[in-house]
């Protein structure tokens, strides 16, 4: 599993989740709003806000709450919006990844730079992290979706490249470029069963075993940027064992 689903499943198990949903909706929110702002209101004509549709979906979003990020994007809202890619490294050399979006470059750089600074970390300059990951499409499906095996013909039928299943569900992976292809060919073909995200990450290509309190300064790192509102994903390369998360998450 990746580091970034590693630490989101410590997060979920802590019971964390509940109280972020507010900011999760937040963020979902904005990359409608941004998506609607630049490719127009028609997701059907619109592949990135159809993905972010899907993805507020998955998450349970109310409809009304899309309607209105979508109209927002249409009446003048996220036009001030940029994107930016900030790496660094985090304790025990991990490296992490972050994307932002945000009306202010220079609160997000000071945000995020302290941030790394004060959980063991540092900013480095771009491209000495992800050198090291993947930029692929990634779409999750929950277990109830079926099989490993169904799963795997039907992702590899519709275009994909991987699929990786555990507890958490199936992931299936794409080219970064047939991310949206290969959502809409599965999009269907398990009953009422939804994607739980589909959206574009860093993979990582090698990973950091780490552990002790390396790994729980780390946990702390990623839930300090992840609570950043101009932070949108956050993504590492750490290593943990079971025994390691169920630590973790038990803390």
């Amino acid at each position: 599993m990746a580091g970034h689903s590693k630490w989101a499943n410590i997060q979920h198990r802590k019971g964390a989740q509940d109280k972020k949903r507010a900011a999760l909706f937040s963020r979902l929110s904005k990359e409608i709003t941004i998506a609607s702002k630049l490719g127009g209101p028609d997701p059907d004509a619109n592949p990135r806000l159809r993905l972010a549709i899907a993805n507020a979906r998955g998450q349970s979003m109310p409809k009304d709450n899309i309607k209105r990020a979508v109209d927002k994007g249409q009446g003048g809202g996220g036009e001030d919006y940029v994107e930016i890619r900030y790496e660094g490294f985090g304790p025990g050399g991990v490296g992490v990844i972050v994307e932002a979006s945000t009306d202010n470059k220079n609160r997000a750089a000071s945000e995020i730079r302290t941030a790394f600074s004060k959980n063991g970390g540092n900013l480095g300059e771009t491209g000495s992290v992800s050198f090291g990951f993947e930029n692929v499409g990634e779409i999750q499906l929950p277990l109830e979706a079926g099989s490993e095996d169904e799963i795997m013909e039907a992702a590899l039928d519709a275009g994909a490249t991987d699929i990786e299943s555990d507890e958490d569900g199936h992931f299936i992976y794409t080219e970064r470029e047939e991310l949206s292809d290969v959502a809409a060919a599965l999009e269907g073909q398990f009953g009422e069963v939804e994607a739980k995200s589909t959206k574009l990450i860093w993979k990582p290509q090698n990973t950091v075993p780490i552990e002790g309190d390396a790994a729980e300064t780390l946990m702390k790192l990623l839930d300090v940027l992840d609570d950043l509102d101009d932070v949108a994903n956050v993504y590492d390369n750490s290593e943990l064992s079971a025994e390691e998360i169920e630590r973790l998450a038990s803390e």
